[in-house]
Order: structure tokens, then sequence, then C-alpha cells
């Protein structure tokens, strides 16, 4: 199995290793992704509304993987595109620390030392990023089968930020969506809409 934490995006140079904390590792939203998932997926009765209240207990890596293999049908494969893009990635950073002129030897050397001491970390985060997309389009696919006009969920940055990706999915469809996202509060709870406004 591959899948687990790392962190945020990892900004290396030749000067030392950061991380932009603004560029989440994607694997913190596949649990809400899954979640998400669990509600929406099943018969629907036209006209009737539905509501699921989730579990407050956080899923496991192996719960998350096993929903993963039941919408991913390519697990496998994705995660070996994920390795391959990520290997690519890091090879191509490599060479263009080999190649730069503005460095000196030592500097280069620093530089491409740590790049590969974050090879792991990369690619890791890339197979993260490539799970949680596959979970987004299972999620706009199932919203689009349903003909769900609508799903509102507590206003929490990461149910926010799941939203705003099965948006884009939906946009970029063969068929596009339009959307809304929206916040509201009702009977002082503060909660986040994806509204599907034309089909």
């Amino acid at each position: 199995m591959k899948l687990k934490f790392v962190g945020p995006k990892v900004l290396i140079s030749h000067t030392g290793i950061e991380f932009d904390a603004n560029k989440e590792d994607k694997y913190v939203y596949l649990g809400i992704a899954m979640e998400l998932l669990q509600a929406l997926d099943h018969d629907y009765i036209p006209e009737k509304k539905y509501t699921y209240n989730p579990d407050t207990k956080r899923l496991s890596d192996d719960e998350i993987w096993n929903k993963l293999k039941h919408y991913c049908k390519d697990l496998e494969k994705i995660i070996a595109t994920a390795e391959q893009s990520a290997k690519a990635y890091i090879d191509e950073h490599l060479a263009h620390a080999k190649e730069n002129r503005i460095l000196s030897n030592e500097e280069k050397d620093v530089l491409m030392k740590n790049i590969n001491l974050m090879r792991e970390y990369v690619i890791q985060r890339s197979i993260n990023k490539r799970l949680y997309y596959c979970a987004i389009d299972a999620l706009a696919e199932v919203i689009t089968r349903g003909h769900i006009d609508y799903v509102v969920a507590p206003m929490f940055q990461k149910f926010a930020h799941v939203f705003h990706s099965i948006e884009g999915v939906l946009a970029k469809g063969r068929f596009p969506i339009d959307t809304k996202i929206e916040m509201y509060q009702e009977q002082g709870k503060l909660l986040v809409k994806l509204d599907l406004l034309h089909r």
C-alpha cells in the first residue's frame, strides 16, 4: 500500500529545504473525500432530501485505501504513473542543478543532495495527489449520476477545499456543470454549500 501523510510542498535550494504551508499534502483531504463518497453514493428518490451525519472518528489509512480500491479501479496503475511522474520531475531538477552556471560546484553538490534527500517525500506527495484526484473524479461522477442538486457540509476548510476540487472537475467534464460554492449560517452553524446550477 502506498498511502501516508508526508506534509506540505517542499522548496529545495542550494541553501536548504523549506516547506510551503499553503500547499498542503492532498492526503489531508482524502478522508473527507471518502466520507462524502460514503454519504452520496446510493440510490435516490426524486424530491427527497438526504442527510448524512459523518462519524467524528477519522478514517484510518486502511479504511481510506479500501474505499479507494472500490472507486479507483486502476489503483496500482495510478500509483505507478504518479511515481514515474515524480521521478521524472526529480531527475529533471537534478539535471538542471548539474547544468546550473550560476552556482558553484559546492552549491550544485548541496542542491543535488537536498533534492535526493527529499526524493521519497516528493514521490509520496505525488501519489497522494493522484489518489485524491481519483477520489474527486469519483465524487463528481456520483454527483452527476445521482442528479444531486446540492451538497451541504460544515464550514471547515477541508470540506471547502474538497468542494472546490469537485467544482473544477464538474466544470471540465464532457458535459460541463455550472456550480456555485457559498457559505452561510443556519441555526448558529456555519455551513458550506456546493450548488449545481445547470445540467
